[in-house]
Formats: C-alpha cells, sequence, structure tokens
C-alpha cells in the first residue's frame, strides 16, 4: 500500500513538473523526513509552482508570502489587536499559520524578518507577547531564493540555513519538457485542476514509517565519519554539527522508503548528501575551485 502511494505521489507531481523526477525525488524525500525545503534557483525556472504542486498533491493548506525588503515580522507571524468591545487584545494569525508555508524570495527580505521563521521552523510554534501559538501539524516551510548576486538581496544567516533539512536546485528544463511546456496546457491551470492524492493524516502515517527505516552501526559510523572529516579536514570553515548528522540519516531513511527499501544503503546517504550539507559548507579558501561535497565523499570511504 506504502509502495503505491508514494508512486502515485510522485506521478502527480511530476505530470505538473516536467523533466524534473530526481529534484521531486529530493523535495518528497525532505517532506517525509519531516524537513524544510529551500530551492535556490533563477526565476522562472518552476520554483514556486513546485511548491503549490505539492502541496496540492499532499492536500496541505498553503499559504504563500512574498517577502520584500519592507516586510515587517507581524506580516508573517501575525499581530495582537486591542479589542475595545472585549477590553482586552485578541490575536491576529498572520499567513504562517497554515500546513504549507511558501516564503517566496526569502532572501529579499531584511534578515530581521527572516529570522521570525526560526522558532516555527524549529518548534513548530511562535511566541508574540508572551504567548506562545502552536503551528498546524504537519508544519513545512518552502523557501524559494534568488541567486544572492542579484540586485536586492540578503544573504541567509547560517542559523537560517541551517533549519533548511535540504537545499535543491531547479534548473533549465531538458529539451524534450520544454518544448511540452511551451506547448502543453499552462501550469495555473493544470494545478487548479490538481486533485489531492492522499491526506496529511496519510502523509503523517508515512513520516513515521520513514523513522522506522533500519540505519545500521555501520552507516551511523560511516556518517560520523562524514562529520568528523568536514570538522578535522580543513578545507571547511565550519564543520558539520550533529543537527547535520541527523539530517543526512532521516533524509536517507526517506530515500530509502521511496526507493521501496525497509533499510538504508550507503547509496542512500550519497543521494541525499549533496542536498543536505551544501548550503551548511563553506570553503576555508574562497578561492579553492574544488567541489565541497565531492571532496566529502571521495576522501572518507564507507567501510
Amino acid at each position: 500500500m506504502t509502495d503505491r502511494v508514494i508512486n502515485d505521489v510522485l506521478d502527480s507531481i511530476n505530470s505538473i513538473i516536467l523533466g524534473k523526477e530526481h529534484t521531486v525525488k529530493l523535495a518528497l524525500t525532505c517532506m517525509l523526513a519531516k524537513g524544510h525545503l529551500l530551492i535556490e534557483d533563477l526565476p522562472g525556472v518552476g520554483k514556486t509552482t513546485l511548491a503549490h504542486t505539492l502541496a496540492a498533491t499532499l492536500g496541505l493548506s498553503f499559504q504563500r508570502i512574498q517577502f520584500t525588503s519592507d516586510m515587517l515580522p507581524a506580516d508573517i507571524l501575525g499581530v495582537s489587536v486591542f479589542d475595545r468591545n472585549a477590553s482586552q487584545f485578541t490575536f491576529h494569525p498572520g499567513p504562517i499559520f497554515t500546513q504549507l508555508l511558501l516564503a517566496d524570495e526569502v532572501n529579499r527580505a531584511t534578515p530581521r524578518t527572516q529570522s521570525a521563521l526560526l522558532e516555527a521552523m524549529e518548534e513548530q510554534q511562535v511566541s508574540i507577547e508572551g504567548q506562545t501559538h502552536p503551528l498546524p501539524t504537519p508544519f513545512f516551510v518552502i523557501a524559494t531564493q534568488n541567486p544572492s548576486h542579484q540586485i536586492g538581496t540578503f544573504p541567509l544567516p547560517e542559523s537560517q540555513l541551517d533549519r533548511f533539512l535540504m537545499r535543491i536546485k531547479i534548473g533549465y528544463p531538458n529539451a524534450a519538457a520544454e518544448r511540452s511546456l511551451l506547448l502543453g496546457e499552462d501550469r495555473r491551470q493544470l494545478l487548479q485542476a490538481l486533485t489531492a492524492v492522499i491526506t496529511p493524516e496519510q502523509l503523517l502515517k508515512l513520516q513515521k514509517h520513514a523513522t522506522s527505516i533500519h540505519v545500521s552501526e555501520a552507516l551511523v559510523d560511516y556518517v560520523q565519519r562524514l562529520l568528523a572529516y568536514s570538522r578535522e579536514s580543513g578545507l571547511y570553515l565550519f564543520g558539520l554539527s550533529p543537527r547535520a548528522g541527523l539530517a543526512i540519516i532521516h533524509a536517507a531513511q526517506a530515500w530509502a522508503l521511496i526507493a521501496q527499501r525497509d533499510h538504508v544503503v550507503p547509496e542512500d546517504i550519497q543521494a541525499v548528501l549533496p542536498s543536505v550539507v551544501a548550503h551548511r559548507l563553506q570553503a576555508r579558501d574562497e578561492q579553492a575551485s574544488i567541489n565541497l561535497v565531492s571532496d566529502l565523499i571521495s576522501h572518507v570511504t564507507i567501510i
């Protein structure tokens, strides 16, 4: 049953996002691993469409926030307004109170506004004026950002980047997929006709199933060696944190679930590793031309 459901979800998403099967699989992996997703790419390649498609296919409530330089945290979280009739403040929830929040072009907002997402992403709640407000379950943030060299962008701080389980790129479609996009029906019209394949409750069950996928002691050792190399090799400005190690394992479990296996194999770890750690690594020598993730994989043995 699980295998059929996952295949149906992938087929539904791939009917909208053409020619990006690997990217779609990574995005679904992130959500099955209970993680938040950062999509970094040029405008117009389908970042927002992918977020809409995931929400529609998984039956999640959806809100989109267009981040701008003049946005304030209250525009995201909500605000308390004094009610004269009741003689008390009443909280008006912001758009973050949804199951899937699309933070569109998140790096166009100031660091102060970006930081409004930190508590929500980590603890699935927001605190406003001494009151704690729980967020819906499940809760995901899918953020899109344009390349940092574009005008009007603010780089995401390391603490914010670390809250994202994965960062992916979509890229240009291949020739066949692009031709289908140019000649086919408008993606927005197709999205409006898209129906949910599963419910949020079924998604929660799949997430729980993913955590039960077996990870051997040998593979945990492999992950620890990856973390140790990032800290001790001298190539990276900062080594990978224990949170990054957990992210690798959780993503590998979800990848194995999609592959219809009850255990993780080394190839699962290597498949998800670039998306999990690339945004957490920074070269100590900015002039170095090495690929940081490839270097990590090539220098750490599996056995």
